[in-house]
């Protein structure tokens, strides 16, 4: 699919810097640039699985204590 954008000046010239730099045509550096975008878009949830895991007190007492800051 094409699509087009506007660029200001000044990105678009670093951007075709960079291009020149490592050897890329304008369009794969910004495919490149969209697809790293999107994948820290999409979560994650393996990370967030166990993230309060080596808490001191266990779920049920954590959620008392976050019940009892609303009374």
């Amino acid at each position: 699919m094409r699509t087009i954008i506007d660029l200001p000046a000044a990105d678009r010239e670093r951007l075709d810097a960079l291009c020149r730099a490592r050897g890329l045509s304008r369009a794969e550096a910004l495919r490149q640039a969209l697809r790293t975008w999107l994948s820290a878009q999409t979560p994650d949830h393996k990370q967030a699985f166990g993230l309060w895991r080596q808490r001191p007190e266990s779920s049920l007492d954590l959620e008392r204590s976050l019940r009892e800051e609303w009374g």
